[in-house]
């Protein structure tokens, strides 16, 4: 365990050296303040626009916002984090590849598998101390402008969400043992999601994709319970797993 924890250690320093923590951490702040700022800035930039409107012959009425028009927001900004975290970190295996540093920890007798799950869980780590401190910020933006409890079964359609971010690094880690190249595992991984999205627009199957978690409005607005999506949490979860572990057999097998 101690070569595991030393590679995590190493994973995490190469990252922050790389600045792409520091990404991360401003993305993440950046997100997490918008929420509100633009939830809040709605009622101005609609009156700014009013007169514009008149003439068009649209009538702008009093337009007013709370914590759930911030919520509402958040989860539509989230989405753009996720695919930004996929940039950043789509190449946390394919860099080795090409560098090939992965031949001297291998000749130091560090185990296949320890590298797939160190990986794993640095890109775990900060994925899940970006997304909660984003809605961190945002939580606390709201409370002091609004009220949160307007939103209906805000843990869990945040749980479900970050959920959802689990398992799109779980294809990363199995696209990247998979493929050589950078491209390749941006492809794969879109791939994927766009496929699961397609497959959850049938309505037998819908309740079972994890891109059901994405769905977090209804949630919001208390029209669906959140024991709706156990069968979507289940399987992605599983497949979450699932795919983590199929990746250190394809590893133990790649030539490096």
């Amino acid at each position: 365990m101690k070569s595991l924890f030393a590679f995590i250690k190493k994973e995490w320093i190469e990252s922050v050296r790389s600045g792409k923590f520091i990404y991360i951490v401003i993305l993440f702040i950046l997100f997490g303040i918008m929420s509100p700022a633009i939830a809040k800035l709605t009622p101005w930039m609609m009156e700014l626009k009013a007169d514009s409107l008149a003439e068009a012959g649209l009538i702008v009425t009093e337009v007013s916002v709370d914590a759930l028009t911030s919520w509402t927001q958040y989860f539509k900004n989230i989405p753009i984090g996720l695919i930004a975290f996929v940039l950043i970190y789509s190449n946390i295996f394919t860099k080795e590849y090409q560098s090939q540093s992965l031949v001297l920890v291998f000749t130091k007798g560090l185990s296949r598998y320890k590298v797939v799950l160190a990986k794993s869980a640095m890109m775990l780590l900060l994925w899940t101390l970006g997304y909660y401190f984003c809605f961190a910020i945002t939580y606390i933006y709201n409370s002091y402008f609004w009220d949160n409890t307007i939103a209906h079964n805000l843990l869990p359609a945040v749980v479900y969400w970050w959920l959802f971010g689990v398992w799109v690094i779980s294809l990363i880690v199995l696209f990247s043992v998979i493929l050589k190249n950078n491209t390749g595992v941006l492809l794969g991984t879109g791939g994927a999601v766009l496929t699961v999205y397609l497959a959850g627009l049938l309505p037998k199957l819908r309740e079972y994709m994890p891109t059901m978690l994405m769905d977090t409005s209804s949630l919001l607005s208390d029209a669906t319970g959140a024991g709706s999506y156990m069968k979507a949490v289940i399987v992605t979860g599983v497949l979450s797993v699932v795919f983590v572990a199929a990746s250190v057999p394809v590893m133990n097998k790649r030539e490096i």
